[in-house]
C-alpha cells in the first residue's frame, strides 16, 4: 500500500489516498480515538470520483463513531481499465430496461459476477493490508454496495464481522445460494421504488441469508431517497457489532 496524499477535514478526519498495485482507494480515519480502531470497508457501485460526496460523508458518520473507513475503486470503474465484456452485458441490460422487457439472468450474470470474482480478492488485499497499519484494528464492518460483493467478502472473509447492504442492484441466482453460507449479523436497506433495483429478487436475497440476526429496512422512494435515519440506524448496528 502507497499513500499519495493526506488532509485533515474540516471536522478533523484525516483523509489519505492510497494505491495497493492498480487499484486506487481512500482511507478515513477519526480525529481522535483510542487506536486501533475498528475499521468499517465502505462499498458502492463505482466511480470513486462521482460517488465521493457520498462516500466521505459515510466516512465523517463512521468517524463520529470512532470507526476508521476506507473504500476502493472497482474494476472497471473511475480510471481503472474497462472490460469489454461488462460493457457489451451493461448494454444489454440497458435495452432490456429501455424496452420494459424482463433483465434475463444470463445478462446478470454475465455483468456482476464477473465483477464479484475480480472485486473481492482486491477488498481482500486491502483489508490485509489496512489491518496492517497500527491505527486500524478489527473488528471489521462491510457497508453498502454492490449488494453481490458484500455477500461474496460476508462468505469468504472471515475478519467481517458484520454488514450493512444496500439493496440496489440486480443479483445473479448463483448470489441467492451463496448468501444462504452468511452467518454475520445483517443490516438490508431496500428501497421499495427503485427502479434499478429488482424487488422481488432482493426479498428472495433476504429470506435466503443465513444469519441469525438479520434485519430489512423497506422504505418508499427511489435509489437515491434513502431516509437520513438509516444513517443513525447503521451507526447503532456497527456500534452494537463492533465496540
Amino acid at each position: 500500500m502507497r499513500f499519495t496524499s493526506e488532509h485533515r477535514l474540516d471536522d478533523g478526519v484525516v483523509e489519505r489516498e492510497f494505491t495497493l498495485g492498480e487499484v486506487p482507494g481512500i482511507l478515513w480515519t477519526p480525529a481522535s480515538a483510542p487506536a486501533p480502531a475498528p475499521l468499517i470497508l465502505l462499498g458502492h457501485p463505482g466511480g470513486l470520483r462521482q460517488m465521493y460526496p457520498r462516500l466521505v460523508g459515510r466516512a465523517r458518520r463512521c468517524a463520529a463513531q470512532g470507526f476508521a473507513a476506507a473504500t476502493i475503486e472497482l474494476p472497471g470503474s473511475g480510471d481503472r481499465p474497462r472490460s469489454a465484456a461488462a460493457e457489451r452485458a451493461r448494454a444489454d441490460l440497458r435495452r432490456a430496461v429501455r424496452a420494459g422487457e424482463p433483465v434475463a439472468d444470463e445478462i446478470v450474470d454475465r455483468l456482476v459476477l464477473p465483477l464479484v470474482d475480480r472485486s473481492v480478492p482486491e477488498w481482500r488485499a486491502t483489508l490485509d493490508a489496512l489491518l496492517a497499519l497500527p491505527e486500524i484494528g478489527g473488528p471489521v464492518g462491510f457497508a453498502g454496495g454492490v449488494i453481490s460483493v458484500g455477500v461474496r467478502l460476508a462468505v469468504v472473509e472471515p475478519r467481517i464481522a458484520a454488514a450493512v447492504l444496500f439493496a440496489g442492484s440486480y443479483v445473479p441466482r448463483a448470489m441467492v445460494e451463496e448468501a444462504r453460507q452468511v452467518t454475520i449479523p445483517l443490516l438490508v436497506l431496500l428501497q421499495w421504488d427503485d427502479e434499478g433495483n429488482d424487488r422481488q429478487q432482493a426479498l428472495d436475497l433476504f429470506d435466503a441469508f443465513g444469519s441469525q440476526e438479520k434485519t430489512l429496512h423497506a422504505n418508499m422512494g427511489g435509489h437515491t431517497g434513502v431516509p437520513s435515519h438509516e444513517g443513525d440506524d447503521g451507526d447503532r448496528f456497527f456500534v452494537r457489532h463492533l465496540t
